[in-house]
């Protein structure tokens, strides 16, 4: 499964974080799978996509990170591909 991960950093300060990240990498558990991020322009936070079959796997990550400032809101996702092949059934019925 595929996960959209809210990142907020505490008073848009990402220094903690990113001190982290570079002395202990992303402390990632065996298998859960970081795919890519994109970081807000003013700092606030970043979005990670990640994928895993387990969601404790997300769970257990979380907790490694606690005491950096950062705040977590993971929301499963579903490629926008895939949606549209099980929306495009639907698109020539009557509502």
């Amino acid at each position: 499964m595929l996960f959209m991960v809210v990142e907020r950093f505490r008073d848009n300060d990402m220094v903690p974080v990113y001190r982290r990240l570079r002395g202990a990498g992303r402390s990632l558990p065996e298998g859960l799978t970081f795919i890519d991020s994109w970081v807000r322009a003013d700092f606030a936070g970043c979005f990670q996509l990640m994928e895993c079959d387990d969601p404790r796997l997300l769970q257990s990550w979380v907790l490694s990170w606690r005491g950096t400032g950062a705040t977590f809101e993971i929301l499963p996702v579903v490629r926008g591909a895939d949606t549209s092949e099980i929306v495009g059934p639907h698109l020539d019925r009557e509502a």
